[in-house]
């Protein structure tokens, strides 16, 4: 079972899916228009997630989940292991 991790959003867990399911490297826009928030939301969202090591960023705006990120899915990694990390 996943734990609740209190700086992450909903979205967040659709973003992590939707890039798990499709092992695909995809743009926001991608990523928005298939769970349904806004561009803007997950381009707030993603940068977020690429700063926790749950995304990483390659070419360009493209982004993929990365191993840590499949580990939270998994359920492998509680609460404490994903601190909320700042902006440096």
């Amino acid at each position: 079972m996943r734990p609740r991790v209190p700086w992450m959003t909903s979205a967040d867990n659709q973003i992590l899916e939707f890039l798990d399911e499709t092992d695909i490297l995809a743009t926001p826009h991608v990523i928005s228009a298939n769970i349904d928030y806004s561009q803007q939301y997950v381009n707030e969202r993603v940068r977020i997630l690429v700063r926790n090591d749950l995304l990483e960023q390659t070419e360009g705006a493209l982004y993929r989940i990365t191993g840590r990120g499949r580990a939270y899915l998994n359920g492998e990694l509680g609460v404490e292991d994903l601190p909320p990390k700042h902006e440096e």
